[in-house]
C-alpha cells in the first residue's frame, strides 16, 4: 500500500482497557493540512467532538495532526473530561505539536474520565514510534469489538501527477445513519480548497458511513476526518470530480467493513429502495427494514420472510399506497403490487439465503427517488458481546 507523502503514525501502549495492546495512536502531516471534518448527530457530544469542532473552526487549514484512542471514549465527562481532552493535547507538545493543531477522537465506555496518568506513560512511547509505526498498527490502536482493522487506499491520476489516498476506520457496533460507532480517519497528498475538501467529505459521508447500520444505535464519539497537505500535488479544477470519486470509494470501502464485522454479524443486506416519492422518504424506507430486529434475526435465520420487510416498510412514514410496492430478495419477486408471490419460497431462496451477502429490493411505486443501505443481520452473540461490553 502507498501510504499518501508527508504523513507519518505513532502508537502506543497505554494500558486504558488493556495493558497488552497497542490503544493510542497519532498521525501526523509534516506540513500543514486543509482538514474536514464530519459528526455525530447525537446531542450528548464527547468532550474530544467539541474540541474537534473548536479546532476545525479556528483554522481548518492549519491541522497537522490526529489522535485517536481507544478504551475510554470521555463522554458525558462535563468540565472534567473537556479539561482532560485539552490537556492530552498538551502533552503532544513531544512530537512538536500545539494542541490547536490536532483533531481529538476517542472511543470506549461512555463516562469514564480520561486516565492522565497512563497518558503521560503512552506519550513517551508515541516518540519512540513517530515515522516507525504502520497505518495497520494505528488502525489495530483503535479497535475495541472489532475482530479486523479496516483500511482503504487509493490513487487518482491528476492533471500535475499522482494523488494518493489512504484511510481507516473503526466500528461494529452501536451503528446507525447519521454517523454511528465508528471513528474514520482519511489521508491524502493532494493540495486542495478548504470549503471544496469539507463539501466533498460531507457528500461522501452521506453516501457511504451514513448509509449503514448494524443495531440502530448511533454515538456520542462518531467522526470522520480527512487531511490533505499537498504534499505530492495541487488539484486543479478539472481534478476535482475523479479525486472525490476516489475519497467516496475509500468511504465506502470503509464503510462496507464495519457492516461486515457488525458484532456476531454472519451477512451483509444490501438494501435498495427505489420508486420513493422523495429521497426521505426513501431513506426511511432503508432504515426502518435495516434496523428491524424482525428482519435481522429472520435473515440471520435464512428465513425469507417477506413479511417482516413489509411490515417494516409500513411503520417507516415514508409515502406510499400498498398496492403499489415490490419487494424482491436475491433478484426474487416474492411480494408484487401488494400482494404475495406463491412459490416455495424456502427451497428457492435457500441457496442465496446461506450467502454472506443478500439483496434486498423494495420498489414503492411512488415516484423517482432511491437509495441504498447496508444492514447487518442479529444473532446470539450480538447479545453477549453487549452484555459483557464492560466486563
Amino acid at each position: 500500500m502507498n501510504i499518501p507523502a508527508g504523513f507519518r503514525f505513532a502508537v502506543a501502549q497505554c494500558g486504558f482497557k488493556r495493558p497488552d495492546r497497542f490503544d493510542l495512536g497519532v498521525a501526523v502531516s509534516d506540513v500543514p493540512a486543509v482538514a474536514a471534518g464530519v459528526f455525530t448527530t447525537n446531542r450528548f457530544q464527547a468532550a474530544p467532538i467539541q474540541v474537534a469542532r473548536q479546532h476545525l473552526k479556528a483554522g481548518r487549514e492549519s491541522i497537522r495532526a490526529i489522535v485517536a484512542n481507544s478504551g475510554q471514549a470521555n463522554a458525558c465527562t462535563g468540565q472534567e473530561g473537556l479539561d482532560n481532552c485539552r490537556a492530552s493535547l498538551r502533552l503532544l507538545g513531544i512530537l512538536g505539536l500545539e494542541p490547536s493543531e490536532v483533531l481529538p477522537a476517542s472511543t470506549g465506555v461512555i463516562g469514564d474520565q480520561l486516565k492522565m496518568d497512563l497518558w503521560e506513560k503512552g506519550t513517551a512511547g508515541l516518540r519512540e514510534t513517530l515515522g516507525r509505526a504502520t497505518l495497520m498498527d494505528l488502525a489495530k490502536a483503535v479497535m475495541t469489538t472489532d475482530t479486523f482493522p479496516k483500511i482503504a487506499a487509493r490513487e487518482v491520476r491528476l492533471h500535475g501527477g499522482t494523488a494518493r489516498l489512504a484511510g481507516f476506520c473503526k466500528g461494529a457496533g452501536m451503528i446507525c445513519p447519521d454517523m454511528a460507532t465508528m471513528l474514520g480517519f482519511i489521508f491524502c497528498d493532494a493540495g486542495v480548497e478548504p470549503q471544496w475538501w469539507q463539501e466533498a467529505l460531507a457528500r461522501c459521508v452521506e453516501r457511504s458511513f451514513n448509509a449503514i447500520t448494524v443495531d440502530g444505535d448511533t454515538s456520542t464519539n462518531d467522526c470522520v476526518f480527512a487531511l490533505a497537505n499537498g504534499a505530492s500535488v495541487r488539484a486543479e479544477a478539472g481534478d476535482l470530480p475523479p479525486l472525490e470519486g476516489a475519497l467516496l470509494e475509500i468511504c465506502q470501502d470503509l464503510a462496507y467493513m464495519i457492516v461486515q464485522d457488525a458484532e456476531g454479524g454472519t451477512k451483509v443486506m444490501h438494501i435498495h429502495v427505489t420508486g420513493a416519492d422523495t429521497t426521505a422518504d426513501a431513506r426511511m424506507a432503508a432504515r426502518a427494514v435495516g434496523n428491524s430486529p424482525l428482519v435481522k434475526t429472520a435473515l440471520y435465520g435464512r428465513d425469507p420472510n417477506w413479511g417482516r420487510i413489509v411490515a417494516a416498510l409500513g411503520r417507516s412514514g415514508a409515502s406510499f399506497e400498498p398496492e403499489k410496492v415490490t419487494v424482491r430478495i436475491a433478484g426474487k419477486t416474492i411480494f408484487q403490487n401488494g400482494t404475495p408471490v406463491q412459490a416455495d419460497w424456502d427451497s428457492l431462496l435457500a441457496s442465496a439465503l446461506r450467502r454472506d451477502l443478500v439483496n434486498i429490493e423494495v420498489d414503492l411505486g411512488a415516484g423517482n427517488s432511491r437509495t441504498m443501505l447496508m444492514a447487518s443481520d442479529l444473532t446470539e452473540e450480538y447479545v453477549k458481546i453487549n452484555a459483557e461490553y464492560r466486563s
